[in-house]
């Protein structure tokens, strides 16, 4: 049990750097905005917005390790946001499976944004 409870201090970064990178890739991966946004059916100035704050909340998210604790917990409230709207908006019609673009990935991902807004870099 010393070996789990000295590796403590460090699981953060599992969580942290998975959703940014996740966050991130995503972000970049809506470029060019008109494509995605027609695909999508959505406003323009709306997928540059969401694009935008995926690829800050991942910056943040990795930023907030190395700083500020109110980085991290910005991070993960724009994580919380984008991914609230993205289950109400998109995925919640299709239930939960995400093969059926489903909304268990969003979940996951809203849970350990709230994870992360509780903790901050406690976590």
């Amino acid at each position: 049990m010393n070996f789990l409870e000295s590796l403590a201090p460090h699981a953060h970064w599992g969580l942290r750097l998975s959703l940014a990178a996740t966050f991130i890739y995503h972000g970049w991966g809506k470029f060019p905005v008109e494509q995605f946004s027609q695909a999508m059916s959505m406003p323009v100035p709306m997928v540059w917005m969401v694009a935008l704050a995926e690829i800050a909340a991942g910056i943040l998210l990795i930023a907030g390790a190395f700083g500020k604790d109110i980085l991290t917990r910005l991070g993960a409230l724009i994580v919380i946001v984008i991914m609230i709207g993205a289950i109400v908006m998109v995925h919640a019609k299709n239930g939960w499976n995400v093969m059926e673009m489903g909304m268990e990935f969003q979940v996951l991902m809203l849970v350990t944004g709230l994870y992360l807004l509780a903790k901050g870099n406690k976590a």
